[in-house]
């Protein structure tokens, strides 16, 4: 830039610190297009400060085409002076998706591995969420705008079951649904780095098992002061 204005090297720092100019750096953003926005918004955010009574509300969403990826050789543990060694290739078992729903007011999930995420599994998992919530609550189930939650077949079955009802976030904006914040947790902890001599074969089994014992809140609830602030 100094060159293609002619002013010292100096000079250009000068303007860019007094204006609070960064052109080194981007940052992204997204803008929902969705013309009810902010109802929806309220909706979502009102279940979570103020659920109804007698009714549980629930973040679900389904995290599809997980890698199940092993190394191709096994993972050499850390030791003295010595980081864990992983070789750079693998080997492909498949792969899985998890639906889950995140209860708001524990932080407790129920999960549910299938092959697919069609409206086939997506009605297997609410006969399953059925199955478990008592019969006299009421259920919410805070969604997104995937085509699988408004097929004509979940449509059907929710008719037949009416303490179910839907929210979806507005579009574009999936960050408003909480269960988004247990998948991070589940990806950094139990996918993206597997733990010592341990492969990803196995991982349906390991996932089944953290996803009924791992909680949003899992750092937090060792405090009891820090119990509410999931809700917050």
């Amino acid at each position: 830039m100094s060159q293609e204005m002619g002013l010292s090297q100096s000079t250009v720092s000068r303007i860019w610190r007094a204006f609070g100019l960064q052109p080194h750096r981007t940052e992204t953003f997204k803008l929902s297009t969705d013309p009810y926005f902010v109802d929806k918004v309220h909706d979502v955010v009102g279940l979570y400060l103020d659920p109804p009574e007698r009714a549980l509300v629930f973040c679900v969403d389904e995290k599809s085409q997980i890698q199940a990826l092993d190394r191709s050789q096994p993972v050499l543990p850390m030791m003295p002076g010595v980081p864990q060694r992983v070789t750079h290739d693998y080997v492909r078992a498949g792969t899985t998706t998890l639906f889950a729903a995140l209860e708001v007011a524990t932080g407790k999930v129920t999960g549910s591995l299938h092959r697919r995420h069609r409206a086939e599994e997506f009605k297997k998992f609410l006969i399953k969420l059925d199955q478990a919530i008592p019969a006299d609550l009421d259920v919410h189930l805070v969604l997104d705008n995937y085509a699988t939650h408004k097929t004509p077949a979940i449509k059907t079955w929710l008719l037949a079951h009416p303490r179910f009802h839907l929210h979806f976030t507005p579009t574009g904006s999936s960050w408003l649904n909480l269960v988004e914040r247990w998948f991070a947790e589940l990806t950094n902890k139990q996918i993206r780095r597997p733990s010592p001599g341990e492969g990803h074969p196995d991982l349906d089994r390991r996932m089944k098992h953290r996803s009924q014992t791992l909680r949003l809140d899992e750092d937090r609830r060792r405090d009891p002061r820090t119990s509410r602030q999931l809700s917050e």
